[in-house]
């Protein structure tokens, strides 16, 4: 076999072929699921931009369920690893690493970016309607991404550094969503909102 038929089952494919088949798949869906929302992607569109045939999709995947909760689980687990990096390079030049989330946050490059940036935003208006197993792993990575935040925030206790991150994040979360929801349409309200939100976070820090 060769080319797509390759890439649509499992005759001829070695191992390591079908591992990197699945995240080719888990890879294409990202991409489609934060342009455009889950439940605007239909399964031959998915197949599709990955280069497989449905009958290829289902030797990896049972349901476009069990797809989303792979995508989400990556999503999740490549978010974190950017934020201890991100925590880590701050602390490595003696910047104050809260600050420097929020300016990367609300920014216009991590506006733009809806295919790599925080997945915590990108797939906050879809993971109400996913899953348990999608939910959970968000709910999981949302929590973690609190408890992250609150390690570097002053406060007196661990509960008032917690709400501190929860009530930070939460704000964070907000303004990029409302930019975005408005960059095509409203150019200049997006990046006042951004503006407004990201100095009023740094002055909240400072106080």
């Amino acid at each position: 076999m060769s080319g797509a038929s390759d890439r649509s089952g499992y005759m001829g494919v070695s191992k390591q072929q079908a591992i990197e088949n699945k995240e080719a798949i888990v890879a294409a869906a990202a991409r489609l699921f934060r342009e455009r929302g889950v439940a605007a992607v239909g399964l031959a569109e998915l197949t599709k931009a990955a280069g497989f045939t449905q009958g290829g999709f289902y030797n990896h995947f049972k349901s476009k369920d069990a797809l989303v909760a792979a995508v989400m689980d990556k999503a999740i687990a490549d978010g974190a690893a950017e934020l201890v990096a991100a925590i880590e390079a701050s602390k490595a030049k003696a910047l104050d690493p809260m600050k420097r989330q929020v300016e990367w946050y609300l920014s216009t490059d991590h506006r733009t970016d809806i295919e790599k940036g925080c997945p915590l935003t990108a797939f906050a208006g879809d993971v109400r309607r996913l899953s348990d197993e999608a939910r959970e792993a968000y709910a999981k990575g949302l929590a973690w991404n609190f408890d992250q935040l609150a390690s570097v925030i002053d406060g007196d206790t661990p509960q008032e550094k917690r709400k501190k991150a929860i009530a930070l994040f939460g704000q964070m979360v907000g303004s990029l969503l409302l930019s975005r929801a408005v960059a095509d349409a409203d150019p200049t309200l997006a990046d006042e909102i951004l503006q407004e939100g990201r100095e009023q976070l740094l002055r909240g820090i400072d106080a």
